[in-house]
This record gives C-alpha cells, sequence and structure tokens, in this order.
C-alpha cells in the first residue's frame, strides 16, 4: 500500500460512505457478515470507519450487497478508472 488509505466497513460507523472522496488508490475492509470487523480495529481507525445508511430495525445489508455500494462509489467518483465506460450494440441505432 503506497500512500492508499484504508476504510472500514461497519455498521457501528458515525459517517456515511458517502461523506468522503475517494482515491484511486484506497483499499476498503469489510469483516463477515455474522461478525463484522473487530472492534479494537474500528476503535484505531474511527475517522475512516463508514456505513451505509439504513433502517434501525435491519441488522445488516448482505455482504457483497455492501461491497458492491461502496466500491461502486469510489468508482464512480475516480471516473471509473480502468472500466469500460461506453456499451456496444450488435446494430448501430
Amino acid at each position: 500500500n503506497k500512500g492508499g488509505r484504508f476504510f472500514y466497513a461497519t455498521t457501528k460507523a458515525a459517517k456515511s460512505y458517502a461523506e468522503f472522496e475517494y482515491q484511486d488508490d484506497d483499499y476498503f475492509l469489510f469483516g463477515k457478515e455474522t461478525a463484522g470487523l473487530p472492534e479494537e480495529l474500528l476503535e484505531n481507525n474511527l475517522d475512516r470507519c463508514i456505513r451505509i445508511p439504513m433502517k434501525d430495525d435491519l441488522r445488516s445489508l448482505n455482504l457483497s450487497n455492501s461491497v458492491s455500494i461502496i466500491i461502486y462509489e469510489a468508482l464512480r467518483q475516480n471516473n471509473f478508472i480502468n472500466l469500460n465506460k461506453k456499451g456496444k450494440y450488435k446494430k448501430e441505432i
């Protein structure tokens, strides 16, 4: 990790994932669906803990859905770096 920042996804975070400006060399850590990330890791990195806003009566989103939401936002903010931005039809329209 050369200069990249780490972000920690947790239902316990005070800030939403949408409140940050991501860089193309950032990293995201996600814990198990059943346990999340270790409490000590979160406490030592409170400034980079992120959450997906949800209703209070929901436990959490499925892990793969959470990863998709957060990573896609980071890619969007970085103009979808290294991704094909135009689709192609078989026939020209």
